[in-house]
């Protein structure tokens, strides 16, 4: 049934091959310190920035600034995910925009726009690049984070809100002293017994993984989860609530203990497996939903594989959680030697 080899994730040879998805990991911690050096200047600006009526966030990360910002922030705060802006911002509101890739089409119109109607412009984006030259009005700050990466132009534009008494404080050197910690204890050179990303890798060999993450941070991390099972390996991953986990968790039955896996089962039955996100939230729904979790989970003998952070910012704890589960993303490829050759 499988093709999983265990062996390949110690085969020096095999992780060699995958330096390429496995060297990026390793350097999100250096690419939040990079885009955060560059805009230290830029930050200083917003500290005289007028309190907005509005925030207005665009770009590959709004919905996980919105996630950090929208509980405290003074001011009204959305994420806006679809080119040009609502028909209401104007010269009294801040539209920020996360921008590593330079610019799209869509985020360009909604630079251009914001600019068009006055409103104050927080652009996060590398310069030179396409939507930088938009930015050119007088209520535009440009932070220039010097990465492609839309994590690290995130957490800029985050340290910058809270330059300009909009969220909470975000360290770029904390968060990346969290990646950096989640890139050693997921390195290659760290054992399947020491390695949480390569057990989790193991878990997963022979199952279809659901992933849940009860926070909305944990949520936004399960679905990043997913989507890099996807396509890293070609097999199905699902993230989703405790509503829609259970079912299918129930509609496991148990497991068969005369079933052989080498010659009795198929891809289409593989059983699946709980991964479990724990960001450290005390909502106490969270809790119930874990406890529902766990308990259908043990009763049909489903195996569980917890990912779990309870230190540091709320920022912190996500990206912890979120590397650990792209890590056993890439080691599952590496095990089902899922590489490009």
């Amino acid at each position: 049934m499988s093709d999983f080899d265990d062996s390949r994730l110690d085969d020096p040879a095999c992780l060699e091959r995958a330096d390429g998805l496995l060297r990026p990991l390793a350097l999100a911690g250096a690419r939040v310190r990079q885009a955060a050096d560059g805009a230290v200047r830029g930050r200083e600006e917003l500290r005289e920035l007028p309190v907005p009526r509005a925030v207005i966030a665009a770009g590959a990360e709004a919905r996980l600034i919105r996630a950090l910002v929208e509980p405290t922030c003074p001011v009204p705060f959305m994420a806006w995910p679809q080119p040009g802006l609502p028909g209401w911002v104007g010269p009294l509101d801040l539209v920020v925009v996360s921008a590593a890739d330079g610019g799209s089409p869509g985020l360009v119109a909604t630079a251009r726009e914001a600019v068009r109607r006055g409103a104050a412009l927080l652009i996060a984006c590398p310069v030179p690049s396409l939507i930088s030259e938009f930015a050119t009005g007088r209520a535009s700050i440009v932070l220039p984070a010097a990465t492609s990466d839309p994590l690290a132009a995130a957490v800029v534009a985050l340290a910058g809100l809270h330059d300009a008494g909009l969220a909470p404080a975000t360290s770029p050197e904390l968060i990346a002293d969290a990646l950096d910690q989640a890139a050693t204890d997921c390195s290659p050179r760290a054992s399947i017994a020491a390695n949480p990303a390569k057990d989790i890798a193991l878990g997963l060999a022979d199952a279809q993984p659901l992933i849940w993450g009860g926070s909305v941070l944990a949520a936004r991390a399960s679905r990043r989860i997913a989507e890099a099972i996807r396509a890293a390996t070609g097999r199905p991953a699902l993230a989703g609530e405790a509503e829609d986990l259970l079912p299918l968790l129930e509609a496991a039955g148990r497991r068969d203990p005369f079933a052989d896996p080498f010659t009795d089962l198929t891809p289409s039955d593989r059983r699946p497996v709980l991964v479990m996100l724990d960001d450290g939230s005390p909502e106490e729904s969270l809790v119930v939903d874990r406890r529902r979790l766990t308990d259908c989970a043990e009763f049909h003998e489903i195996r569980i594989c917890p990912i779990s952070c309870h230190h540091g910012s709320d920022l912190e704890r996500y990206v912890s959680i979120l590397q650990v589960g792209l890590y056993a993303a890439t080691y599952l490829a590496i095990g089902l030697d899922r590489l490009a050759r």
